[in-house]
């Protein structure tokens, strides 16, 4: 019992690391502090797309739902909870790429917007 409440936990801490590295950019123009945080963590989750790694998070989830008595699974956590979501087929490398990118791109767009936007307010001052 203790080992599946342990393994929804880890489930939900993936979750929520998933959406901070792909939209922490955003509470970062509120905290810009956040940024030490974010940014590692963006670059992890976007090597973790590029190589084709799994996140140390899965195996964990894994190994507590066995010893819970539960399946485990054998996909990566995007595979086996957020791919059937956004995508019906499976995982393919090309789309790793594109989540990656996405990482990427989203996250350059929010650093360089949050940039600019500090400029022009020190612009302003003066």
């Amino acid at each position: 019992m203790l080992e599946r409440l342990f393994a929804d936990c880890v489930l939900v801490v993936h979750l929520l690391f998933v959406v901070f590295v792909v939209a922490g950019g955003l509470f970062v123009q509120r905290w810009p502090k956040l940024a030490i945080l974010h940014l590692p963590a963006a670059c992890w989750g976007a090597f973790v797309e590029l190589s084709g790694w799994v996140c140390p998070l899965t195996p964990l989830e894994n190994r507590l739902r066995h010893a819970a008595g539960q399946a485990g699974y054998t996909e990566t956590f995007i595979e086996h909870y957020l791919l059937p979501v956004l995508y019906p087929a499976g995982l393919t490398r090309d789309t790793q790429f594109a989540l990656a990118g996405l990482v990427i791109v989203t996250n350059l767009g929010l650093y360089a917007w949050l940039l600019y936007g500090r400029r022009q307010r020190r612009a302003d001052d003066y």
